[in-house]
Order: structure tokens, then C-alpha cells, then sequence
């Protein structure tokens, strides 16, 4: 119905361009309404607060490197690239470790449920 009467009211002096952009803001606004808004959840329980910096500083790399492509803002991208995935990698394995230590303690412990829910949960990704 929005759009029908907005196509309808079109004027050839204002901006197609504008008025589409009204269009989609209000259909995303509608369907939060009605639909609700759905929150992505973070599946990697290593993911922390120190790895949203890393991230923000491969960002600001890369929009430095889109910026101006020149060779020092080639080389500090994938330098900067590197040391993220090798403080991920680290990240990642300490949790990992960590996970395995319980398991095993589990199963010292005769935590047989436990125990397998770990398994499952290594299984499963």
C-alpha cells in the first residue's frame, strides 16, 4: 500500500533516489514492528572483548589501505592481518585446552555426563 501511494504521488521534479530511500526505511521500520528484531548470538565462546578490538583494528587497516593503496598501507594491512589471525589462532586454542582440561577432569572426577556432553559439544563444532 506505501509504495503504491508513493509511486502514485511521484512528482517529476523530486528525486527518485529519495523517495526509494523513504520507501525502504519505511518497510524495515514496519517489519521491525511486526516481525520484531532478531539478535544474532556469537556461536564462538572464545570471541571476547579484546578480539572486537582486533577486529576494529583490521578495519581501520583495510579503510586506510582503500583509502590510499600505496605500498607501506599494502604491507601494514597484511602485517596487521597476520597478527589478528595470530591472536584468533592463540584465542582460540587456550580455549580449546581449556575445554580439553575439563573433559578430562570430568572424567577423572566420574562426571560421565558431563563428560560426554564435552564430547558432543567437540563433535558437533
Amino acid at each position: 500500500m506505501i509504495i503504491i501511494t508513493a509511486l502514485e504521488t511521484l512528482n517529476e521534479d523530486e528525486d527518485i533516489n529519495r523517495i526509494w530511500g523513504n520507501i525502504k526505511y519505511n518497510i524495515q521500520i514496519s517489519a521491525k514492528e511486526s516481525l520484531g528484531m532478531h539478535l544474532w548470538t556469537q556461536h564462538k565462546h572464545w570471541f571476547d572483548e579484546a578480539c572486537l578490538g582486533f577486529l576494529d583494528q583490521r578495519k581501520q587497516a583495510k579503510m586506510q589501505w582503500a583509502q590510499d593503496p600505496c605500498q607501506s598501507n599494502v604491507d601494514n594491512l597484511n602485517s596487521v592481518k597476520r597478527e589478528v589471525n595470530r591472536n584468533f589462532r592463540n584465542k582460540k586454542k587456550e580455549y580449546l585446552r581449556a575445554k580439553v582440561e575439563e573433559i578430562e577432569a570430568n572424567n577423572k572426577i566420574h562426571y560421565i555426563r558431563d563428560l560426554y556432553r564435552g564430547i558432543n559439544d567437540f563433535k558437533k563444532g
